[in-house]
Parts: structure tokens; C-alpha cells; sequence
């Protein structure tokens, strides 16, 4: 295929679904730049870190349900081409509400592909995802003729409402507009790799983070497992030329757009191991992951204990307060089992190349977590926290409480260690004072390196001492 670069794009306008995350942002800047007439952005939330650089470049941003036919009419009146990126459970917790993620990746879906009919509507973009072939079963270089994954065997709600979803969207394909007489929606699925880049929102801060606290006691499967990312400027690209690839009004193909009805896959093009492209980003911020290797096998029964006792949870699943799960079964499969997948099609019917390296989108990726990471305040993994507050704890039980419980135990341990009640008091009141003085000490250095923080870090090390006052002298010494 080969058109302009701003064939179908000028001109026109577009709403994408999803519009205030990751990708969707991008898209719709992309496309504003590329001329197009007005973009919209629908997404449920209000707000995102997107939203004031959409609001800049004039995109309407739209608050609004999939699960809401009236909301999704509301967005669509009126456009010419829809991205449908909008999800809902890819990972963590969202998971496990399989009644959510059924309303808005399947119901979702069909109002946006009624609305499309109804509104005149000739080109739909629907973002999938590997998961409609991939379940658990290796796969090599795979292609679009591959098989959907069964129905009834996908190990989560997410992958098996992607399949059903895809499949609706790519059977409404050359179905005629209801008041636009003569015309028909042209529709394609794009099935992207993992995302990556600056201010992605969903795979790394959870890696990092986990990271950060030490929580990543070891890899999955073994070194030789491959899988594919994209760079978050590649799937745009790609989404764009899939638009381009339902115009139905090319010369010589008038009626027959190239992508019509199809898949596509969409990646770097370069495989490799989950752990191996994560490590530079990890190292760039000091954090380490571990050596040891754990089978799929023994990581499934630890992801299903996590999902057994999540399910169990399932009525807080949505507070703020409760962490994600460490893991679940779907997550061990994407991490501990190879699947990579060629774009040899997108290449030759849409003429998808990747215009950013590897190399280079890690290197963008890595410079913004780093840029991150010295507006934040950091801290030591969490056995640390768990050693020093316990200890000091401890201590002061040992020398204050009465004689119940696990009280006399420690006393014990701390009069062999102190001699007397004296010296176990006097070495608390030595251990405060110390903390409380480390505490200051870090104010007042965060008050020049790191000033926005100063609060939080004078806390943190009145809390810890010296584990946190030496990551705020590693600052200062950068600074420097």
C-alpha cells in the first residue's frame, strides 16, 4: 500500500476510545499533527497525565462509559474514522472481574460497532491484543493464520472478551451504513506486542515498583523464552496505516480497502526475554533482579493461591488501599512461555516498518524513569523497612511492656544482648536520638537536592536512619 503519509487523516475526524491513556494520547496528537479536522478523545476518566497536552492541542476530551450506548453515540456522532483502544483487565487486579471486563471489552465493542452503522461511520480501528491465539501454548514466529485460542480455554476474562470482541469487529466488516446508501464499514483488528515507552502506564511502574521494594525474588521460565514488544511510536504508526488501510476510495481499489476484514500483527520485530529487556531499565535505576529461575510450572500454583485469595477479595478489589497481586496464571504464561509473532503482513499490505529501534525506544524509556525517579522520593526494598521498624519495636517492648505475650522473649534476648533494663532502655533512647538526628541531617540536604521531598524524606529517615539517609547522599553526590 502506498499512499501519503496523511492519506485519510487530513481533513477528517476522528475518535479514539481510550483517548486520556497511554497510546490513545499519542494517537491523538499524532493525528491533530497530521492535519486532521477535529479529534476526540473519549475515555471514563476525567483526568489523566495526558490530559492538559490534549487540551493544548485543542483534542475534545470526552467523559464517558462504553458500557453506555448513549455515551458512545454521544462520541461518535459525526466522525469519519473511530480507533477503538478502549479495555478493561488487562492485568493486576482488574483481572479478576470478569462481569467488568466482559461489559466493557465485549458490550463495549458491539455499541461502538452499532454506533458506527447508525452514524455513517466507514472505518473502524479495533486494537486487540496477542492473547485471542496465545494461551499457554508456545508459539514461534507466528502469523495471522493462526487459529483463535478456545474460547473456553483462556485462563482469564481479559484474553478470552478480546477474542469474542475481534472476532464481532472483523465479522461486521463490509456491513452497509444504515443511512448512507451505497457505503460500508471497513473494519481491521491491529495486535500489538507488549507497550513500551516514556510514561507508560501499565507493565513497567508495576515491574519498577515491585523492584524498587525488592518483591522480584526471581525470573520465570528460563533464559532462552522470547517475547515481543512495541515502542509506543511504532503502534501508533501502525494504527495509522491501518486507517488508511480501510479507505475505501483508493484509485483503482474503489471498494476494496487492502485491510478490510484483517489482522494484524504489530512489533519491533525483535524477540527477546522478558528479564533480559528489562534489566538495562532497572539497572539504570539501581535496582537489581535476582539470578534464580522458577518453572512455569511452580509459578502457576504461586499465581493461582494469588488468584484464589484475590477472588475471595473480590469486593474490594477496587480500593485504592489493596495492593496488586504478586502474580497471576495469565502473567506466568506471558512472561514464562515464548510467543513471538512476525509483522511480515502489516509490512506488505499496510507497509508498517518500525521507524524506532529497541535500542532506542529503551534509551527514551530509560532516560524518563530516570528523570522519574529524581523527582520521587526513593527508598530501600521492604525487608529493610520490615528489619529496622520491627527491631525498634522490639526494643521498646523489651524495655516498657509488661511481661505478656512475646514480651518476655524479647526482654530475654535483649538482656542478653544489653546486660540490664538499663542498657536495653538506654539503647533505645540511643537509636531514637540517632534516627531523629539522621532525619534532620536529610532534611536539611533534601531541602538543596531534592526540595520537594524534604518532608518525606525527613520522615522516611526517622523511620529507617541510615538505609534512607544513604540513598539521599547517593542523590547529592549525582547532584553534585
Amino acid at each position: 500500500m502506498h499512499l501519503s503519509e496523511n492519506e485519510g487523516i487530513e481533513g477528517n475526524t476522528f475518535v479514539v476510545t481510550g483517548g486520556l491513556g497511554f497510546v490513545g494520547s499519542a494517537l491523538c496528537l499524532e493525528l491533530i499533527l497530521r492535519g486532521a479536522r477535529q479529534v476526540r478523545s473519549f475515555d471514563l476518566r476525567h483526568h489523566s497525565p495526558w490530559s492538559l497536552q490534549l487540551s493544548k492541542h485543542g483534542i475534545r476530551c470526552l467523559q464517558g462509559d462504553l458500557t453506555s450506548k448513549k455515551d458512545v453515540e454521544n462520541a461518535l456522532r459525526g466522525a469519519n474514522c473511530v480507533f477503538h483502544l478502549a479495555s478493561y483487565g488487562m492485568s493486576g487486579k482488574e483481572m479478576l472481574q470478569f462481569s467488568r471486563v466482559d461489559q466493557v471489552n465485549i458490550n463495549g465493542t458491539c455499541h461502538v460497532l452499532e454506533a458506527c452503522l447508525e452514524f455513517g461511520i466507514t472505518r473502524l480501528v479495533y486494537v486487540s491484543t496477542y492473547n485471542v491465539v496465545f494461551g499457554g501454548k508456545e508459539i514461534v514466529n507466528g502469523s495471522e493464520a493462526l487459529p483463535y485460542f478456545p474460547i473456553d480455554d483462556h485462563v482469564d476474562p481479559y484474553g478470552r472478551s478480546k477474542s469474542i470482541a475481534e472476532q464481532l469487529v472483523l465479522k461486521y466488516n463490509g456491513r452497509p451504513l444504515k443511512n448512507n446508501i451505497g457505503k460500508c464499514l471497513y473494519t481491521c483488528a491491529v495486535r500489538p506486542a507488549a507497550i513500551y515507552g516514556p510514561g507508560e502506564e501499565r507493565h513497567l511502574p508495576r515491574i519498577v515498583s515491585m523492584a524498587k521494594l525488592g518483591l522480584v525474588p526471581f525470573k520465570i521460565g528460563n533464559a532462552n523464552v522470547k517475547t515481543d514488544w512495541v515502542y509506543v511510536d511504532n503502534l501508533v504508526l501502525a494504527l495509522l496505516l491501518a486507517s488508511m488501510g480501510v479507505l475505501d476510495d483508493i484509485p483503482g481499489k474503489e471498494g476494496r480497502p487492502v485491510a478490510a476484514g484483517q489482522p494484524y500483527f504489530i512489533s519491533d520485530g525483535s524477540p527477546i526475554n522478558t528479564f533480559e529487556f528489562i534489566q538495562p531499565l532497572l539497572k539504570s535505576l539501581d535496582y537489581d533482579l535476582p539470578k534464580s529461575w522458577l518453572a512455569v510450572s511452580h509459578a502457576l500454583y504461586l499465581a493461582k493461591i494469588f488468584w484464589a485469595v484475590y477472588s475471595m477479595l473480590y469486593p474490594l478489589l477496587n480500593r485504592w488501599w489493596l495492593p496488586q497481586p504478586f502474580i497471576l496464571p495469565a502473567e506466568v504464561y506471558k512472561v514464562g512461555l515464548t510467543h513471538y509473532f512476525s509483522y511480515l503482513k502489516a509490512q506488505q499490505e499496510l507497509g508498517y516498518v518500525p521507524m524506532v529501534s529497541p535500542r532506542e525506544g529503551m534509551a527514551a524509556t530509560i532516560s524518563y524513569w530516570q528523570d522519574r525517579k529524581n523527582k520521587s522520593l526513593d527508598g530501600p526494598p521492604i525487608y529493610v523497612w520490615g528489619i529496622i521498624l520491627i527491631g525498634m519495636i522490639s526494643l521498646f517492648a523489651s524495655g516498657w511492656f509488661p511481661p505478656i505475650g512475646p514480651v518476655p522473649l524479647l526482654r530475654s534476648i535483649g538482656l542478653m544482648l544489653f546486660r540490664s533494663m538499663f542498657g536495653i532502655r538506654l539503647a533505645f533512647y540511643l537509636a531514637t536520638a540517632a534516627h531523629i538526628g539522621e532525619g534532620m541531617y536529610a532534611w536539611r540536604l533534601a531541602k538543596r537536592v531534592d526540595p520537594n521531598n524534604a518532608t518525606g524524606w525527613f520522615w522516611q529517615t526517622f523511620a529507617l536512619g541510615f538505609p534512607s539517609l544513604r540513598l539521599l547522599l547517593k542523590r547529592a553526590k549525582k547532584v553534585a
